[in-house]
């Protein structure tokens, strides 16, 4: 039989507590997500924490901080703000994207733009693709017809965010405002808007070309803005308010 020290026997592994070591190494990842794992050491260093870089790196290949991970674009802090209701025209536009299908299964988009004041579509671009340069074309054409507005009011999609549409509105001394991600009721005039587009022509009928679909469109937003009654404008039309408001308008003035 084998003799054994009984220190030898009583002997069990101190298993170490990497609980600072984790923490701190997904603190630095969660701030940096592209940087490796020489940059996060020797970040942890400077920040005061002098682990041993082959513990560090146990830490970080048990954590498969070593293994490569897409990050998603990170916004800007957008602050909440109460829709705000304009008093004249030109002050607030409304932008937003919404998509569809026609019968083949090619998607298409549409690109809805109102005057928040008379809730007045002022166009409607459809398109297979509408990049923020057709954004832009859109405003161009609406510009010599009806003039800029004050503010532009969108969501955070990526034709929104785009250098392009920022570099534009600052041209045309135009502020541009930002909801906040997963609030579209900050933007709810055209919210509505595109749910009544969606029942009543996205939903209602099945188009086989881009043709029929701007056609529909057309004759559509045409109804809307002469015959559509709201209630917030005392039950008028877009058109008729905004006509009413004219009137007004000039018999103050005279």
């Amino acid at each position: 039989m084998v003799q054994m020290a009984r220190s030898t026997q009583q002997y069990r592994p101190r298993l170490k507590d990497d609980t600072a070591v984790i923490e701190a190494l997904e603190s630095t990842v969660q701030k940096h997500p592209s940087i490796g794992f020489w940059q996060c050491h020797y970040r942890l260093r400077l920040d005061g924490h002098l682990w041993n870089h082959k513990r560090v790196y146990r830490v970080y290949t048990g954590l498969q901080l070593n293994i490569r991970r897409r990050s998603k674009k990170r916004l800007p802090a957008r602050v909440k703000q109460a829709l705000f209701q304009p008093e004249a025209l030109n002050q607030v536009w409304s932008l937003d994207f919404m998509s569809d299908a026609l019968w083949d299964g090619r998607k298409y988009r549409l690109l809805n733009i109102i005057d928040d004041f008379n809730r007045e579509i002022l166009h409607i671009e459809s398109d297979l693709s509408l990049p923020a340069a057709r954004v832009i074309r859109s405003l161009e054409l609406l510009k010599a017809t009806r003039g800029l507005p004050q503010m532009i009011r969108v969501d955070n999609g990526p034709e929104f965010i785009s250098y392009q549409l920022d570099a534009w509105c600052k041209r045309n001394q135009i502020t541009l405002v930002f909801i906040q991600p997963g609030k579209p009721m900050q933007n709810g005039y055209i919210e509505r808007l595109n749910g009544s587009v969606r029942r009543e022509l996205l939903n209602a009928y099945v188009f086989n070309t881009l043709t029929e679909v701007r056609s529909k469109v057309s004759e559509w937003v045409e109804d809307y803005n002469l015959n559509r009654p709201h209630k917030a404008l005392g039950y008028a039309s877009p058109i008729v308010f905004r006509e009413q408001q004219k009137q007004m308008t000039e018999n103050l003035k005279s």
